[in-house]
């Protein structure tokens, strides 16, 4: 999908979509379905998304797909609905915070390998505040926004913090070759 692509009113309605199928997960009722009418060829579009709730700036969920597989506006609800009620890092949004919350949408591009011949060549590599980043080593993996290089500025940094979320130990990049993709980002949020 081609995520420059996206107009303000598709935004808006993905946001409004994400809130008001959070709104209903939450009170136990039926997901709602949009109306034929708002589907434009984008948002039918198969497409791979993020979608990070937040509290008055501190994360409260977080889940998405790396990989297109489904329409667009079907896998934003459906994160939106899992970042509420199913990141494990988390209890389950209560119908109290549902007001609180804020919602940011990110459509990911179809992550790319990222080449590399030693381990101290791959900071070099990573463009802060642009790529998203994908580690694999073996059966396991981590991925980090573009959003989080604002956290974790610098390439070495982001590196340690997402092979610590791979299960492993910070310098474990230093340590070997490991299977490396990059993608970006459309952002947007309420």
């Amino acid at each position: 999908m081609n995520t420059n692509g996206l107009t303000s009113e598709e935004k808006q309605t993905l946001l409004a979509f994400a809130r008001e199928s959070i709104v209903n997960a939450v009170a136990g009722r039926r997901l709602p379905a949009l109306p034929e009418n708002r589907l434009t060829e984008p948002l039918r579009a198969q497409g791979a998304a993020f979608v990070t709730l937040t509290i008055a700036g501190d994360l409260r969920g977080c889940i998405g797909s790396l990989q297109a597989y489904r329409p667009l506006v079907e896998d934003v609800q459906q994160h939106a609905v899992d970042a509420a009620l199913n990141d494990y890092r988390f209890q389950p949004v209560s119908d109290i915070e549902v007001p609180l919350l804020e919602i940011e949408i990110s459509v990911l591009t179809k992550p790319e390998p990222l080449r590399y011949s030693s381990p101290e060549e791959l900071p070099k590599l990573l463009k802060p505040n642009q790529d998203g980043v994908v580690l694999r080593d073996g059966s396991l993996s981590a991925t980090f926004l573009p959003q989080v290089w604002e956290q974790l500025p610098t390439p070495e940094v982001f590196l340690g913090h997402l092979c610590q979320k791979m299960g492993v130990s910070a310098d474990h990049w230093r340590r070997k070759l490991l299977n490396v993709s990059i993608y970006h980002v459309e952002e947007f949020k309420e």
